[in-house]
């Protein structure tokens, strides 16, 4: 297999950010076949131009009939995802959808197939958080007692922000649970582990109304329009045990004013401690000493040659990328799947029902 014809449904920011990762992917990833762009869809009129696809296209469906697709990279809002996505993979087509795969449980596991299904749960990839996946497995902190996971963020911190999909039920569902309490379940999996059970559970919705918004938006505009009511939450914080009976906070907020994209864990062994902090990505924290992501450590290599260098965000889309293409050549999942997505759901169903 010399290439693989890739469609995109959603050119919006995370739709540009797989696009440029599959452009980007024979530059790092030179062994694996050659991504073509074959078709990009978007609602809006215009916007899936410009990127160097073949085709492009207002409705999603003709990807569905296009025979010069191989996979489909899914990253339309939420409420979208179950019906693209189990519409992708009814064709046994190969799917890279964004997390959280709809809204709830049962969205996630409509998605059914015979391609791969590889979910952007970016945040594992970074070679820093594989390296503290080495230090946990090899048992160098000792056993693993407590750990606090947060993904704290201000972009809904204003009031007057626009009351676009992510905050009404129909469109954004359980809104911060999927939207940041997703990539915190995935990480607190990944590390330490399978969840056994919720202990406690709490959520809010701390900015209960907001304006419309006057018209298309990109996410992050004031809104001008009528007061209407938020109908998911602003805030959640739980406690987890994990099967190995680990105890863990994981706390998430949108509306936590002066955060910009503060996310990160610390956890604490019996022999020592690891922290994390994805603004500053390449580097992880183990007993006090600041330890360097280098080769060795993840994808590291494919980006960089020495240890120190920063990577960035889209980095970590073009492992996704890249891991996603490995696991159509090589017929076996690589990186996150739909059976993360579906785990993390579950746990966040736990958690909202435990919260109420």
């Amino acid at each position: 297999m010399d290439s693989i014809g890739i469609g995109v449904i959603g050119l919006g920011w995370m739709g540009r950010v797989h696009t440029q990762a599959y452009l980007r992917l024979p530059r790092h990833y030179p062994g694996l076949p050659v991504p073509r762009l074959v078709a990009g869809a978007d609602e809006v009129p215009g916007r899936a131009a410009g990127f160097g696809f073949a085709t492009v296209t207002t409705d999603w469906r003709d990807l569905l009939d296009d025979p010069r697709i191989d996979a489909v990279s899914v990253t339309a809002p939420n409420f979208l995802h179950r019906e693209i996505g189990a519409a992708v993979a009814a064709t046994g087509r190969h799917l890279w959808i964004e997390k959280p795969v709809g809204l709830s449980v049962a969205d996630a596991r409509a998605i059914v197939g015979t391609g791969q299904v590889s979910v952007g749960f970016n945040y594992r990839h970074a070679p820093a958080v594989q390296r503290a996946r080495a230090i946990l497995r090899a048992g160098e902190i000792g056993s693993v007692t407590h750990a606090r996971f947060r993904f704290f963020s201000d972009y809904a911190a204003a009031p007057d922000a626009a009351l676009t999909w992510r905050f009404e039920r129909e469109r954004g569902g359980n809104g911060v649970l999927g939207d940041l309490g997703a990539h915190a379940v995935d990480l607190v999996r990944h590390l330490l582990g399978e969840i056994d059970a919720v202990v406690a559970a709490d959520s809010a919705i701390f900015i209960p109304e907001r304006p419309a918004p006057s018209g298309a938006t990109t996410g992050h505009e004031r809104g001008t329009g009528p007061l209407r009511p938020v109908r998911n939450d602003d805030w959640f914080a739980a406690l987890l045990r994990t099967a190995g009976g680990a105890r863990v906070v994981v706390e998430a907020s949108r509306v936590a004013a002066g955060e910009q994209n503060h996310y990160g864990f610390t956890v604490h062994g019996t022999r020592g401690m690891l922290s994390w902090d994805f603004r500053r990505m390449g580097e992880l924290v183990a007993d006090g000493r600041t330890i360097f992501a280098g080769p060795g450590d993840g994808e590291y290599a494919a980006f960089q040659p020495g240890a120190g260098i920063a990577m960035s965000y889209d980095d970590l889309k073009v492992i996704e990328a890249a891991l996603f293409l490995r696991s159509i050549t090589e017929g076996n999942p690589h990186g996150a799947t739909l059976h993360d997505a579906i785990r993390a759901a579950e746990v966040l169903e736990a958690v909202e029902t435990f919260g109420r």
